[in-house]
């Protein structure tokens, strides 16, 4: 396809696309039982300093965490989700929460100042006390947009926007985000924290995930547990899709993949075929605005895919492309896991309180 004809295919799924770091060598490997803080790690020492904060919170055998995403809204289901949270928290206990990414909507954050720090998180998860640290990942909202010298919220790069959240570590007791993309481990259970915004547009302005994963993984080769976290779906039926065939559309009940290289996922995909599959027991992400449990056994080396992207609102489903243990697109709402020994459990929880599912699955 010639240059003319990339930009008019370009254009033409910017819209649908728009609605929709690194740092040093964890110092004494992967942490013990006590350690409740984040390890950044990467090969470029020219990035920002993303040194591990100090441990400071005792964490249970039993490890308790809320995965949510897409949150940034202010909305009123932004804060019914975040008080059912605390109510979580508060009777039943969680050591962390992991935010999936599209944290400030529509175009991130313009610095650590930016009135949006109180109105799309402090004021929204103000009843979750301090001692329960928030583990950010960033999304292409967060990372803003422009396209043709013209602001395009949600395109995703301006990668410069990335410092912003990170930074903002300084300034709250909540938000803990030591570089754009870092490992994490409580107790138990590690995490690839990662960012893959820059993965799918093959950026590494904030550092190299290709060169950094495998040895920031092996820093986690002790967990009983680990985890990857990051924002765009590896296999999705909400209205991005799977990796590799994002923002695909049907006409007369017939698949059309999105050629377009940049914006169809396929550097998502590729990365995760090529570094993370066999190495997670679990990918959670958001993106979608919906709740699912996809039931892929075969996909992404027997991972167990999670997508919780209803922290503050909702959108339908568009596809039926995986099967799925549990999928709701109606009522926003977050995972609540407990990882106790080999048994992973998983509650799907509404903005209402309600357990809509429950399920666990052992270790293999």
């Amino acid at each position: 396809m010639g240059c003319s004809g990339q930009v008019a295919l370009l254009s033409s799924v910017l819209f649908a696309f728009g609605c929709g770091a690194d740092g040093t060598n964890n110092p004494g490997g992967g942490g013990g039982d006590y350690d409740a803080r984040p390890a950044a790690s990467t090969p470029d020492a020219s990035s920002p300093d993303a040194s591990s904060p100090d441990a400071g919170r005792q964490i249970s055998e039993v490890v308790r965490f809320i995965a949510m995403g897409d949150t940034g809204t202010g909305s009123a289901s932004q804060y019914k989700v975040g008080n059912e949270v605390a109510n979580i928290c508060a009777t039943r206990g969680c050591d962390f929460v992991v935010l999936l990414g599209d944290n400030f909507y529509d175009a991130g954050v313009a610095g650590v100042s930016d009135p949006l720090w109180q109105d799309y998180f402090e004021m929204p998860y103000a009843a979750i006390p301090d001692t329960v640290p928030f583990y950010p990942v960033l999304g292409n909202h967060d990372y803003g947009g422009s396209y043709l010298l013209v602001d395009f919220d949600g395109l995703g790069n301006d990668f410069e926007k990335g410092a912003y959240e990170v930074n903002y570590s300084d300034q709250s007791d909540k938000w803990t985000m030591p570089a754009t993309f870092y490992t994490l481990r409580v107790g138990s259970v590690g995490f690839m924290m990662l960012d893959t915004n820059s993965i799918m547009w093959g950026n590494t302005d904030n550092g190299d995930q290709e060169a950094w994963y495998a040895g920031a993984r092996a820093e986690l080769d002790d967990a009983e547990w680990v985890f990857a976290a990051g924002h765009h779906p590896y296999r999705s039926n909400g209205r991005h899709g799977n990796a590799g065939s994002y923002e695909s559309i049907e006409v007369l009940d017939m698949p059309i993949p999105n050629p377009v290289e940049l914006l169809n996922g396929n550097a998502i995909k590729a990365f995760f075929d090529t570094h993370v599959c066999g190495t997670v027991d679990a990918y959670f992400c958001g993106h979608d605005h919906n709740l699912q449990w996809i039931d892929e056994p075969d996909a992404l080396c027997g991972a167990q895919l999670i997508v919780s992207g209803a922290g503050a609102k909702t959108t339908d489903f568009e596809s039926t492309t995986n099967n799925s243990l549990y999928e709701d697109d109606q009522k926003p709402g977050f995972v609540y896991a407990v990882i106790e020994g080999d048994t992973m459990t998983l509650e799907f929880i509404d903005e209402d309180g309600e357990v809509d599912f429950v399920q666990s699955v052992v270790h293999p």
